[in-house]
């Protein structure tokens, strides 16, 4: 829709609702905003005039609209429940030469001015941007904004170039953890209005079962899977509903550009590899990987493993032959085995008994690793691995370590305390892919402090590219339960989909709720995402952007392995962030398959793993996995890139003496 089919309907300095106690609130949201519009940059702009007559009855003379070549949407969270419906608003500045430079002073609520419009549709400001006006207004519908004010006749206005703003429901903040009840299969939850007509039944935890169902395997008996199951049922949850929302409010921040995603863990756990020092292994690189992204960035990083579930796995054939022999295909350890007899693959109930325990403990000891002072910030310089510390990445760590201690030691040379919680604790959350449907409904719970459905088997779940089928059960599942989602996309992802798809599982359009993960390779990188964040801009959707830079980038071996050239790895994260730039969207963060073992499975690297080194020490269960001195390397060249990022957006506050 053109911006000219909107009908304005008042126009009013910022100054003037910042004087209005009813509406204070929003305005003190908009001055906040005044300094993030000066780093989107004013040259190169088209300008876009509004005549006096698409603002008759708002006694406001002609308007000038300016418009950056890669518009970027921003949302503004409410400060009142009566700001989340209602008329359209965009915020413009004020100037009476609309070619003078802008200044320092000119960011004065005084020569702020927010334009209302009555109609609740998309606005595109012009047919080639992507820039619009999403789904969720700053201004309340029934209620002008404020009494009438009357600007000074003949006085001309520069908007800065805004981005579009829009109120969202915020994320309900964390409570504290309540042992939630199982659901009855009767019970039903508060219904969302299903988006499209894909979606048009009532949602139960059951639902699934009545949608075509893919990647699940065939238990022999019955009996057996249901008495698991009950025992299931009668567990308690892995995961509390207060943390996942926690999770979410914070997705909700890498989303703007606030924060990053640091997810990382095995490709598929193993019963055979679960010990002690494997999970300190892998929760110490990660800790090591976001305090380097931390310090590039100047951001948070929150770190989020594929740990304490991630067993089962999708695979692209449900059969595997060797030597003339044909069985079914491993699907992860909680549903048969890997060795290749017909006993090991039958699939096993059991198994999830077991899954469960381990999930269990493994998120027990992350906790108190989380918790009980390993993750303190003092103690930074002893997280090196020992087969890391004499390498390249080992030695830029070290010096990057000893700067962080320094500025400790400052603050508490200052008097300023280095004792508070959250420099001796750290946050950490657990996922995994949402595949075998009958355990992960086993472990939905009703909350009883939101009354929403939360899958307490992990904080937060993904749907898989094998599984995202718009009519199917994943989907279904997924759609009525609260946790935060990913959604992984490859380049066979039509951006219509991928929007129909984002309604369906985040109808009410919640920043943090939805994390759409690429996984494309390079080349594909550049051309297909592009075509997916201009769809979903297009369609006000709130999403957080995540590059895989694994999956499209599996190669095989001479000596039939499968791996991951490190190069290629590098060459999409890359990628992922040079269309981000070039589309005026946010790099959201990264999605990993890796471990802190000292493993030859990815090729390439500072330490040059070559094909001749990949039987030494292969131990993957699936996939080939990046060890931790290239998970090092691959933190440093994000961490550049989040640092260039940081310091573009400086430039132009600098240019205005801010």
């Amino acid at each position: 829709m053109s911006f000219y089919n909107l009908s304005p309907i008042q126009a009013l300095p910022l100054a003037t609702m910042m004087k209005h106690h009813r509406f204070k609130a929003h305005a003190l949201v908009l001055t906040k905003k005044c300094r993030h519009l000066l780093n989107l940059g004013f040259e190169n702009t088209t300008k876009q005039n509004l005549g006096p007559s698409h603002l008759a009855n708002t006694e406001t003379p002609s308007l000038h609209l300016h418009r950056h070549p890669r518009p970027e949407a921003s949302h503004v969270k409410p400060r009142t429940a009566n700001a989340r419906r209602g008329h359209r608003a965009l915020l413009c500045h004020r100037n009476p030469n609309p070619r003078a430079p802008l200044k320092k002073c000119d960011l004065n609520p005084s020569n702020l001015i927010v334009i209302l419009f009555s109609k609740p549709t998309t606005m595109a400001i012009s047919s080639t941007s992507n820039s619009l006006i999403p789904t969720k207004s700053l201004i309340p519908q029934t209620h002008s904004l404020v009494p009438s004010t009357k600007l000074r006749p003949g006085l001309r206005s520069k908007p800065v170039h805004a981005p579009s703003i829009v109120a969202v429901h915020a994320a309900e903040p964390a409570k504290n953890p309540v042992v939630s009840d199982k659901p009855k299969s009767q019970a039903q939850p508060p219904q969302p209005q299903p988006p499209t007509a894909v979606r048009t039944g009532k949602w139960t935890v059951e639902s699934w079962k009545s949608k075509k169902a893919l990647q699940l395997p065939e238990y022999p008996n019955q009996e057996d899977l249901d008495s698991v199951l009950r025992t299931l049922d009668a567990f308690p949850p892995i995961v509390f509903a207060g943390e996942a929302r926690t999770l979410e409010e914070r997705l909700g921040e890498a989303a703007l550009g606030n924060a990053f995603l640091l997810q990382g863990g095995d490709c598929a756990e193993s019963f055979k590899e679960f010990n002690a020092n494997n999970i300190r292994d892998t929760f110490r690189i990660l800790l090591q990987m976001s305090v380097v992204m931390m310090f590039g960035g100047q951001m948070p990083v929150i770190k989020v493993g594929r740990m304490a579930g991630q067993f089962a796995k999708p695979r692209s054939d449900p059969f595997e032959e060797k030597n003339g022999v044909k069985l079914p295909s491993y699907r992860g350890d909680n549903v048969n085995g890997d060795s290749f007899d017909e006993k090991s693959r039958i699939p096993d109930p059991q198994r999830m008994i077991r899954a469960y325990c381990q999930a269990a403990a493994t998120l027990n000891l992350l906790r108190a690793f989380a918790t009980g002072g390993y993750a303190a910030m003092q103690r930074v310089t002893q997280w090196n691995l020992d087969f890391t510390q004499h390498s390249e990445q080992g030695d830029r760590y070290r010096e990057l370590a000893n700067r962080v201690d320094e500025a400790l030691g400052f603050m508490a040379a200052a008097g300023l305390t280095v004792d508070h919680p959250i420099m001796k604790t750290t946050e950490f959350w657990t996922s995994h892919e949402c595949l075998l449907l009958p355990y992960e409904q086993s472990l939905t719970r009703l909350d009883s402090t939101s009354g929403l459905y939360y899958d307490c088997s992990a904080h937060m779940l993904w749907v898989g590219e094998r599984t995202r089928q718009l009519d199917g059960a994943h989907v279904e599942f997924l759609r009525g339960v609260a946790n935060p989602l990913g959604i992984k996309v490859s380049d066979k992802m039509d951006p219509n989909e991928l929007v129909k798809l984002i309604e369906i599982l985040n109808p009410q359009n919640k920043p943090g709720r939805i994390t759409v993960i690429t996984r494309m390779g390079a080349e594909n990188m550049r051309v297909k995402l592009p075509h997916l964040i201009r769809a979903v801009r297009r369609a006000g959707q709130i999403v957080t952007w995540v590059s895989d830079p694994m999956h499209g980038n599996t190669i095989k071996a001479p000596c039939g392995l499968k791996t991951r050239p490190f190069d290629a790895i590098r060459a999409e994260v890359r990628a992922f962030f040079d269309v981000h730039e070039q589309e005026g969207s946010h790099p959201g963060g990264v999605h990993l398959e890796m471990t802190g073992q000292n493993v030859t499975e990815c090729i390439g690297g500072s330490r040059t793993v070559t094909f001749d080194d990949l039987s030494s020490r292969y131990h993957t269960h699936c996939d080939p996995r990046l060890n931790a001195s290239q998970s090092l390397e691959l933190a440093f060249i994000i961490a550049e890139r989040l640092r260039r990022s940081r310091m573009r957006s400086q430039q132009p506050l600098a240019s205005v003496g801010l």
